[in-house]
């Protein structure tokens, strides 16, 4: 008997969540191996936004609950330490920032890393997966959900908060020389 009825609502969310959580894995995977070399910003930032817009339908929905008060085991969790050393090195220059901790309940700044931040959305969306895989379809939607309003969420939209600022910072910082010279060849053409 499955765990979520296929014809369900929760059985398309758990679809379409199970296939962002790949495609983001794979993409950082792909981009931290030297996979893309000058798209790597542009695919991080496609594939981060894309995983939190599945997030954002999770928060969205009511509480997944699992049928089960326990979670069962998913197996040895993903080792992402390699990744996040692989996109350290090639964030290196920009991978440290600031940010607001609880912009909420305080103005208290923290520091992190966009590899960090890569690599801990990845661990989470990897168990989800895990359990996904392993046929408990509610529990894999279940840590999704919690674990977006809880780690990775934040995590993606601070890390997708640096990216957009690095690839803007790429295209529109420019010498003012070269800016003059444009904004001539754009009036005069």
């Amino acid at each position: 008997m499955p765990e979520i009825a296929a014809d369900s609502e929760l059985s398309e969310v758990a679809q379409q969540m199970s296939t962002q959580a790949r495609t983001f894995l794979s993409t950082t995977t792909q981009v931290a191996s030297g996979g893309f070399p000058g798209a790597e910003l542009s695919l991080l930032l496609l594939a981060t936004s894309d995983l939190l817009s599945a997030g954002a339908r999770l928060a969205a929905i009511v509480d997944v609950v699992p049928v089960e008060r326990f979670e069962p085991d998913a197996g040895r969790e993903t080792d992402v330490d390699p990744l996040r050393t692989a996109l350290a090195q090639m964030f290196d220059g920009f991978d440290d920032y600031v940010e607001v901790s609880d912009p909420v309940l305080s103005s208290e700044v923290a520091s992190a890393t966009v590899s960090g931040d890569l690599a801990c959305v990845a661990a989470e969306v990897a168990k989800g997966l895990q359990h996904y895989d392993d046929g408990h379809e509610l529990e894999g939607l279940w840590w999704w959900q919690f674990s977006y309003l809880s780690i990775w969420g934040e995590r993606a939209s601070s890390a997708l908060r640096v990216l957009q600022g690095v690839l803007a910072h790429l295209r529109l910082d420019v010498d003012d020389d070269v800016a003059a010279e444009a904004e001539y060849d754009a009036l005069h053409a």
